[in-house]
């Protein structure tokens, strides 16, 4: 039987989703999805719970007026039916799994009274709404649209009228019990055309305001059903309006696609405040007194601002696209590094919280590696350059120019910190010496033919192992520069790892196979379904070499025993292919990073811990073994004679004379 890897901490937010991060009405906790778990930080606390049922991406998340409920929505594939789960926030467990709609929910809100909940299906799904029943768990109506739909919004004082954001207008829709059914009138807005993206209703369900593309707001007076004004006046926001939301006062907070932030007067329509933000601005939530709200933005930035001068507060941040690399330095946990589009960040391993952040704009970093002595970090680049900086003020200490041609894709550094081996993306492996004021490449290897996916070096420094997209692993030796062996595979190499012991390779690759070779004649000994789906990507080895661990496009982290060849733990939580996978030096968390640009913290299981354990402590008959022998060998020293004993010192007195005149000659 398989058991559940349990996650111990989440870094990231799905920033792209609109309204995903939302503030509890407690005013204590944050929810935001994170691929296909929903996560429940505590604010002040910053302690995390999960909420996990959902096989795919999440695609939208709403919270009810009390609290009490939470809603959540997926993506999934052409075909198939996408889940709604409806969560009891208190107890953290799943209440309902609702399952009707296809492919995708586009957006869910709760009624007043917390009553029904309405979902609204994409495209694919005719862009069906459905009013369920919360309590029961089951439809009670539903209607399609001709028009796609983006949002759905029940009124704030009742539990049968809600507002529809259409692509090409709005429509206020009524529930009639007595026929079944959804009654809609559309709202006039005369010869006005715009392409519509989100609501905002006021407390009283008098008037609401709908975003456009086009970056302009319209009022529109609900009992109407007639647009009466236009804000901005004059200026418009760039990259379209994303998120509304209204103060008691009546002023409009505008969310933008460029980033801009703003704060529009009920009264003039004219910007008050405004400020900018990293990324197109996509969830506004308020704290309950409204003094200060959260925003999120598509970068995955976490802001904190206030409702007057809307001054930001960065609270968090953490990639917002795919993850190449990540690494720990050496023998130490608190601290890891990864590597992503445009930036390596580093880490507190702890509180999860960003310590250092190293931009190269433009352009992507596919490998990051500590320097045993935790003097620099070093890092191959898609312009072909290796740099390395400071680990503490992200300051360059030099840079390998034209390292690589086409990118350098992995690299590794020796244990004397005196060399770097990289690999380039058209297969050469090269070997660079690294003095205090120069790095010169001591050899250039070419016989791969493909791209070099992965770098592995031993521990002597005298070999290394490289696995390449050509479907070889070629071992290395690293004082003559030449190929000592090269292993064959009809498969795309994605990973390699040497074994603790060194006598044996772990490889893996896009067969799904994972691989024991032997290093002494390069034989295959045994091959492991990695996957049933997708290729494998990531391979981790604990200090012992009893357990490893994979990953790749299936989204499961599998924890295996080595020597069983057995899976005993699996891990979900990923919505994205999982790129690298690391174990810390002490060997009580697993990290893995995904595609979708989110780090996942998995706790390793107390079982394989207490194995270690039992391992690195000595049995009480290995202690008395040891002082046998000790006992044993110092009574053989007082039994030899002392004759016996000056002899044998005037013997090497001698030898050592003897080889000293020799060599003086």
């Amino acid at each position: 039987m398989q058991s559940e890897l349990e996650i111990q901490a989440v870094i990231g937010f799905t920033g792209k989703i609109t309204q995903g991060l939302v503030l509890h009405p407690d005013n204590e906790h944050i929810l935001y999805p994170l691929g296909s778990t929903i996560v429940v930080r505590h604010i002040i606390t910053r302690q995390q719970t999960f909420l996990r049922g959902h096989d795919n991406q999440i695609s939208v998340i709403t919270v009810s007026r009390t609290g009490d409920y939470v809603a959540s929505g997926q993506k999934t594939y052409m075909g198939f039916q996408a889940d709604i789960i409806i969560w009891d926030f208190k107890e953290r467990s799943m209440i309902h799994r609702l399952k009707l709609h296809k492919v995708l929910i586009q957006s869910l809100s709760f009624s007043y009274n917390e009553l029904y909940l309405a979902s609204l299906g994409g495209i694919d799904d005719k862009n069906m709404l459905i009013i369920w029943d919360i309590k029961a768990g089951k439809a009670l109506y539903g209607t399609p649209n001709r028009d796609p739909v983006n949002q759905v919004q029940f009124y704030n004082q009742s539990d049968e009228k809600m507002i529809a954001v259409l692509n090409t207008g709005v429509q206020i829709l009524t529930i009639d019990k007595q026929n079944k059914k959804i009654q809609s009138v559309d709202v006039s807005f005369g010869n006005v055309k715009r392409t519509f993206t989100c609501v905002a209703i006021d407390r009283n369900d008098k008037f609401c305001y709908c975003g456009t593309k086009t970056g302009d707001v319209f009022e529109i007076q609900m009992d109407m059903a007639i647009y009466k004004r236009l804000a901005p006046v004059k200026k418009l926001f760039s990259q379209g309006v994303n998120c509304l939301g209204l103060l008691q006062n009546g002023d409009i907070i505008v969310g933008a696609g460029d980033g801009m932030i703003a704060k529009v007067s009920f009264q003039t329509m004219q910007i008050v405040a405004s400020s900018e933000l990293l990324g197109g601005v996509t969830s506004i939530s308020f704290t309950n007194d409204q003094t200060h709200f959260f925003a999120g933005t598509v970068q995955s930035n976490i802001y904190w601002l206030d409702t007057e001068k809307l001054i930001p507060e960065l609270r968090n941040t953490c990639h917002y696209e795919r993850i190449n690399d990540v690494a720990f330095p050496h023998n130490y946990s608190d601290v890891f590094a990864t590597s992503s589009l445009n930036d390596i960040r580093v880490w507190n391993a702890k509180n999860r919280q960003e310590l250092l952040r190293i931009q190269v704009p433009n352009l992507e970093c596919w490998a990051v590696a500590f320097m045993n002595d935790g003097k620099s970090i070093v890092s191959g680049w898609s312009d072909g350059k290796i740099r390395a900086f400071l680990p503490q003020s992200g300051r360059l200490l030099y840079v390998i120019n034209d390292a690589h041609i086409h990118g350098c894709t992995s690299l590794t550094c020796t244990s004397d910190c005196q060399r770097i081996i990289s690999g380039g993306s058209e297969g050469e492996v090269r070997v660079w010496e690294i003095g205090k004021q120069t790095q010169v490449m001591k050899s250039s290897m070419k016989e791969h033919r493909g791209r070099v996916w992965s770098i592995q070096v031993r521990r002597n420094n005298d070999q290394a192992v490289s696995a390449s997209a050509d479907g070889s692993c070629i071992i290395w030796d690293l004082k003559s520069f030449t190929r000592v062996m090269c292993l064959f595979e009809s498969t795309l190499f994605k990973m390699v790892l040497y074994h603790p012991e060194e006598s044996q390779l772990l490889t893996t690759g896009s067969d799904r196979k994972i691989t024991y070779w032997e290093t002494f004649d390069g034989q295959a000994i045994r091959m492991l379904d990695g996957s049933e789906e997708g290729e494998v990507n990531a391979l981790a080895i604990t200090k012992e070499g009893e357990h490893f661990v994979s990953g790749g496009e299936d989204k499961e982290v599998k924890l295996w025993g080595y020597d069983e060849g057995i899976c005993y733990f699996k891990g979900q939580g990923h919505s994205g292919t999982i790129t690298r996978i690391t174990i810390s030096p002490d060997q009580k968390t697993i990290i893995s990073v995904g595609a979708e640009g989110a780090i996942f913290i998995w706790k390793m299981p107390e079982s394989v811990i207490n194995s270690k354990a039992q391992q690195e402590l000595p049995t009480v008959q290995s202690i008395k073994k040891q002082n046998d022998i000790q006992q044993q060998s110092q009574q053989q020293q007082q039994s030899v004679p002392k004759d016996a004993q000056s002899q044998k010192s005037n013997q090497v007195a001698k030898s050592v004379k003897s080889g000293t005149k020799s060599s003086k000659k």
